[in-house]
């Protein structure tokens, strides 16, 4: 099987794009911090999805992580040093990454090994379908950062697991494991981690030969079904709490629980 690899770098982080058999691949590469992804991470991820339309012969796109985790989403350390109004940025631009991907004219599977954290989970609920190992983990720790869940993000869980089970998994930050994932709806099926890798490629090849109008019609479609309201989620909610997200930021860097202001919130 011919396989042609591209390798975005940036110092020791990387995103990884291959062409095989009309599957594109792109795999997050920076293994020694979980895949955390840098803001340059993201801007690459956003490129090289939208790299993949250029070669008429890529049927579908498959998203994972390096080794033993998808990704931690953002590398939390990047806000030690910076302003609330450049933190709200760096979500806004991560979303739209987050987007790009979730509205490609393609379908998307993710394949997921090991943590899907944050804005890591974020991006693997913007996949079309996700293929979980038994390793997989899937969390979204907000309430430990300060960091609040924009419309968009909220909506992505909500239509997948429901209202309640969205604030339970946000109120607790607890990891689902693998089969807490899969029976939540997050995970579409689950394999072993050794057998991960060949079923994403067959379920590939698989999506691969369906009719690309059918499937380009369905992915729309559904869409359209589930943004009955779409106004809603422009320009919403923000992103990171004025009061604790800097708190969650410097609790996290020093590794040390976070002591969050208990002011009543109106």
């Amino acid at each position: 099987m011919q396989v042609r690899t591209t390798r975005l770098e940036a110092e020791e982080a990387k995103i990884i794009y291959q062409e095989t058999a009309g599957i594109a691949i792109i795999t997050i590469h920076r293994p020694q911090l979980k895949n955390a992804l840098t803001a340059n991470m993201w801007d690459q991820l956003a490129n090289i999805a939208l790299k993949t339309l250029e070669n008429p012969k890529n049927k579908v796109l498959l998203l994972r992580g390096s080794g033993e985790n998808f990704t931690a989403g953002s590398d939390i350390k990047e806000f030690n040093s910076i302003s609330l109004e450049k933190a709200e940025e760096a979500f806004v631009h991560m979303e739209k990454t987050i987007s790009t991907i979730e509205n490609l004219p393609l379908p998307v599977i993710g394949v997921i090994n090991g943590p899907a954290m944050g804005a890591g989970l974020e991006l693997a609920l913007a996949c079309d379908i996700r293929i979980g190992s038994d390793k997989a983990k899937m969390g979204i720790p907000v309430g430990k950062l300060g960091i609040t869940l924009n419309n968009k993000f909220a909506k992505r869980l909500v239509d997948l697991v429901g209202p309640s089970a969205t604030k339970d998994f946000v109120f607790t930050g607890r990891m689902y494991k693998a089969d807490e994932a899969y029976k939540a709806g997050m995970l579409n099926y689950l394999v072993s981690e050794k057998d991960l890798n060949r079923f994403a490629i067959r379920m590939g090849k698989l999506v691969a030969g369906m009719s690309p109008d059918s499937l380009l019609a369905v992915k729309r479609s559904v869409k359209e079904c589930v943004d009955s309201t779409p106004a809603l989620w422009e320009g919403s909610s923000s992103f990171v709490s004025q009061t604790d997200f800097a708190e969650g930021v410097r609790a996290f860097v020093e590794k040390r629980q976070p002591a969050f202001s208990r002011q009543q919130r109106k």
